[in-house]
């Protein structure tokens, strides 16, 4: 391939998707038309990286592609990059396909995957969140958190519906991995009646006990009424299986699961995540422009930050203490039991 433009500038998407990655993409392609850089996408994250599998992207590659959920790119975890070979064989690719810079959109696996490949290429390496996780730190927000919250609120909302006609108890799984971000916020807009998150979690004693109290009290006031638990995953020992056990057994009402699952992956991206993404895949190409490399560009107060790789997996993102508090004034406010 022969180098005509001013750099040469390549992407990838990697880790498990999130709403508002094409959306970056597009940013991307467009800003390096506007600095007159070239752009390359690799397919399948760095198993594309590997494989030298890519493409060229234009400006008509990217119409129409800002509404869209997934990535174009398609995506993929890559155990094996792990490796010494594999980043030097990485490097080597890039290398012979004139790359400058490299984008990575992921989460902390993939920047993990960003700083390793920077000890074997000399050229430019950034990272974008992209993760519905949110659970990066040195950024507000993530790609794709806020199309995830935006699912896991409507279908709460339609289980409420169906709880409230036939009283029951609902246990609503949301992801988030370790991250009780969209666990807290889908349950804060959807008016929930408890939350369980991995940053709050003590033990399940501890929570039935909470539940009970509540489940209680409300019915004491209102008579049989439904009630909602939206469940960060990975944070019950067991399951939901095992909290909706202990749960009937406990209260001897009749409680259902439902696990959102990989749909809260999926869907049109939220303006949020647009905006997000739009502003974090322009502000990319501005960095490479200037010479940076080795961080993530992150928003913090509707600034853009520039956050050392390095320094990411350091640090452990905490959920915001406001909706923390928000979260236990309105649930609790019912319930005079509770300070």
């Amino acid at each position: 391939m022969s180098k005509k433009s001013d750099k040469r500038v390549a992407v990838l998407t990697s880790g498990g998707d999130a709403p508002g990655m094409n959306a970056c993409i597009r940013a991307i392609v467009i800003a390096c038309e506007y600095y007159h850089y070239e752009c390359v996408g690799y397919r399948h994250g760095y198993h594309g990286l590997l494989q030298q599998n890519h493409k060229v992207l234009h400006n008509a590659d990217v119409h129409n592609l800002i509404q869209r959920g997934g990535t174009v790119l398609q995506s993929a975890r890559c155990v094996e990059f792990k490796s010494a070979e594999s980043g030097r064989l990485a490097a080597q690719n890039l290398d012979q396909l004139g790359v400058d810079a490299l984008i990575i959109i992921g989460g902390d696996g993939s920047f993990r995957g960003a700083e390793h490949l920077s000890h074997y290429w000399q050229g430019q390496v950034i990272g974008i969140p992209g993760t519905i996780d949110n659970d990066i730190s040195g950024t507000d927000a993530t790609i794709g958190c806020y199309t995830a919250i935006e699912t896991a609120v409507s279908s709460i909302d339609k289980v409420r519906d169906t709880a409230d006609a036939f009283e029951r108890i609902f246990l609503v799984e949301v992801m988030g991995r370790h991250s009780g971000f969209i666990a807290l916020n889908a349950a804060l807009a959807s008016a929930s009646d408890h939350v369980i998150v991995p940053e709050l979690f003590v033990s399940e004693q501890a929570s039935l006990d909470t539940m009970f109290a509540e489940i209680n009290h409300r019915r004491d006031a209102h008579g049989s009424v439904s009630y909602i638990v939206v469940v960060a995953e990975n944070v019950w020992p067991g399951g939901l299986p095992a909290l909706t056990s202990a749960l009937e057994a406990r209260t001897s009402i009749d409680v259902r699961p439902v696990t959102l699952g990989h749909v809260q992956r999926g869907g049109s991206p939220v303006p949020q995540d647009r905006l997000l993404a739009s502003k974090l895949g322009a502000h990319a190409i501005k960095a490479i422009k200037e010479g940076v490399s080795g961080v993530m560009i992150g928003e913090v107060n509707h600034q853009p930050v520039e956050v050392p790789l390095q320094a990411l997996g350091e640090q452990h993102k905490p959920l915001q203490v406001f909706s923390v508090d928000t979260m236990h004034v309105l649930v609790n406010a019912t319930n005079p039991s509770q300070p």
